[in-house]
């Protein structure tokens, strides 16, 4: 079974202040091709921003993207996994959670994010195994 240390290792992701306009936020994500944003201050995560949230919180309600900070539109205080968890707790936690991006942070460093892409198939088919299993329990 896969850490998350496994899939974060070397990982340099995207950080940007708080402060930082939903538009430097979307046109770095585009950049690096990637969903999400680690919000932090003084290097402490404080939120993390996604293209969901860019369609939701931004655009859908009619904001500028020019004109908006990400701590106006961010999910604060995130979820969060160590890296010494398992890829299956990570996806477990996604899906009861209904996200696709999970930051990794170990004694308050941030490590990495990972992203319900970043999985293997055997994970994928594992959870989908105990989804069902939940199911047929019901």
């Amino acid at each position: 079974m896969r850490q998350l240390s496994d899939i974060v290792f070397n990982q340099n992701p995207l950080t940007m202040a708080a402060s930082s306009t939903v538009v430097a936020a979307c046109c770095e994500m585009r950049d690096r091709r990637i969903g999400s944003v680690l919000v932090t201050d003084g290097g402490l995560l404080v939120g993390i921003f996604t293209g969901r949230d860019a369609v939701g919180r931004v655009l859908a309600a009619g904001k500028s993207a020019r004109d908006t900070t990400l701590a106006e539109v961010m999910t604060r205080d995130p979820k969060t996994m160590s890296p010494d968890q398992t890829a299956i707790e990570a996806l477990r936690m996604m899906w009861t959670g209904g996200y696709r991006h999970l930051p990794v942070v170990k004694a308050g460093k941030i490590m990495g994010v990972v992203s319900r892409g970043d999985f293997s198939g055997l994970e994928q088919d594992r959870l989908e195994e105990e989804r069902q299993l939940w199911e047929h329990l019901r």
